[in-house]
């Protein structure tokens, strides 16, 4: 039997990213959940986060909950604590991750650790299927010294938080529900990226420093922005003449229904509301 030829994957949308705020004011790109591009089943959400101005960032995100889904803070520069209301607490600090599995719920919070300085970073929300969004909360949490840096030839860079790449490098975070990989990877100049993506999962680029050139385009682009990609069972990207950075996100979808309201997302309208009745009468967190 002959051996199936990996196919790139095209690129079927490549959508800018659009500024909004969130919190209590801090001021942000969101990437994905925009009416520019509503979700990338199990991707519900993404933001981009980034100023060295403390009045863009420094109100935070106070006390709010969540229910059903994973949220996932990418810190590339500064310090943030969060807070939740079952005692958990700590800092997450450049290059560190937290992966938060809220599903029944909980009350958490994520404030700057710090009044001037870049804070810069992102956050994801994945959802979880139905069998896990009554799952018990938890987390997982590294430092950059806990996550795994692969360097290959011609100076690119791989952070894998999650995943595993095709030279074998793990990432610390176990995400079981979507087979999530979440790579940041860095191409010099010229220079290019070529690895597989399991056939089936969804699969994007978020480019935020530099131009890239993806599949079989010829033309650049420059971020911040999500580059969607098609079926296929590989990714490759070239950098633009000043380097790249971005985001290689993919997960096996989930296909089911999705009803989302504010922080709670779940699977019928029914469940959003019973979300909403439980928070208010303290039966969250």
């Amino acid at each position: 039997m002959t051996a199936a030829v990996p196919t790139v994957r095209p690129v079927i949308a490549s959508v800018e990213g659009m500024p909004t705020s969130d919190g209590a004011g801090v001021s942000m790109t969101r990437m994905l959940g925009t009416p520019r591009l509503r979700t990338l089943d199990p991707f519900l959400m993404l933001d981009l986060f980034g100023s060295d101005e403390p009045t863009d960032y420094l109100a935070g995100f106070p006390d709010h909950p969540h229910r059903g889904f994973e949220t996932v803070t990418y810190m590339l520069a500064g310090r943030m604590r969060h807070a939740d209301s079952r005692g958990h607490e700590g800092v997450i600090e450049t290059g560190g991750v937290q992966w938060m599995t809220a599903g029944r719920g909980l009350i958490h919070s994520e404030m700057p650790e710090q009044t001037e300085g870049l804070m810069k970073g992102f956050q994801l929300w994945i959802n979880l299927p139905a069998r896990l969004k009554m799952t018990e909360p938890r987390y997982q949490e590294f430092p950059a010294d806990r996550i795994p840096v692969e360097n290959r030839d011609s100076g690119v860079r791989l952070v894998v938080i999650a995943g595993t790449t095709a030279q074998g490098t793990s990432g610390p975070v176990r995400a079981e529900a979507t087979d999530a990989r979440y790579f940041d990877v860095t191409l010099p100049a010229g220079q290019s990226l070529d690895e597989p993506v399991p056939y089936g999962h969804t699969a994007c680029l978020i480019l935020f420093e530099g131009s890239l050139r993806v599949g079989a385009e010829t033309g650049e682009r420059n971020g911040p922005r999500v580059v969607v990609l098609g079926p296929g069972d590989r990714i490759t990207a070239t950098a633009g003449a000043v380097g790249a950075r971005f985001l290689l996100l993919s997960g096996r979808p989930l296909g089911e229904p999705i009803a989302w309201g504010g922080p709670f997302v779940m699977n019928t309208r029914e469940e959003v509301i019973q979300a909403f009745r439980d928070y208010e009468e303290g039966r969250i967190g």
